[in-house]
């Protein structure tokens, strides 16, 4: 469910008169989902439980600045994903993103070769061992990637959606999903290449 989806149990003026049964209703429609963003960006249970709790902590805190431009559900979403990449960033603030061009000593961009898979069945691409593939080649994607990623192909989100959730353009949001992307096929081609072959023997 899109985070602009909100289901009918509170309204914005309960939730900003302090109604506690209101705000139990908003934390129960979107820990699920929000606990899944916060887990898929930090993979640690224990940061994404804290990240989650902060996230209604701080939302709590700030209700009565909400003015409803956007959804409760993009705003909550918003939050916890300024939180994942606070994080993120302290930790590894050595970081260097794919957003930045790399050059080679000698001034020459390096592009990468991107192997083809294209022959792979889908189901290849539902296995329990995929999905674990690519869990671990979206933990390397840099913060801003990461998150876009998430968001847009693994959340479903619209690029709106995430781009206001990340309070970037709609293009950039555009350019950091390709970016992932190909990272991502890149990471991910030696896996796969090796499983074409493998079908081709069976």
């Amino acid at each position: 469910m899109h985070p602009n989806n909100d289901q009918k149990k509170y309204s914005l003026k309960d939730l900003q008169d302090g109604d506690r049964d209101a705000f139990a209703a908003l934390v129960d429609e979107y820990s699920p989902k929000l606990h899944r963003l916060a887990l898929r960006m930090m993979n640690d249970p224990y940061e994404a439980e804290d990240i989650l709790q902060e996230t209604f902590l701080k939302a709590y805190q700030n209700l009565d600045r909400f003015e409803g431009r956007s959804s409760i559900g993009t705003w909550l979403y918003r939050i916890t994903t300024n939180e994942a990449l606070m994080r993120l960033r302290k930790f590894r603030p050595d970081m260097v993103a794919i957003d930045e061009p790399v050059e080679m000593p000698d001034g020459h961009v390096v592009t990468r070769e991107l192997k083809d898979w294209c022959c792979l069945p889908e189901s290849e691409f539902m296995t329990n061992e995929a999905q674990l593939k690519l869990d671990k080649a979206v933990v390397e994607l840099s913060p801003a990637l990461r998150s876009t990623f998430i968001l847009r192909d693994m959340h479903g989100l619209s690029t709106r959606e995430s781009a206001e959730i990340l309070d970037i353009s709609e293009a950039a949001v555009k350019t950091r999903l390709l970016r992932a992307r190909l990272q991502l096929r890149d990471s991910l081609s030696a896996y796969f290449e090796n499983r074409v072959e493998q079908l081709a023997h069976e």
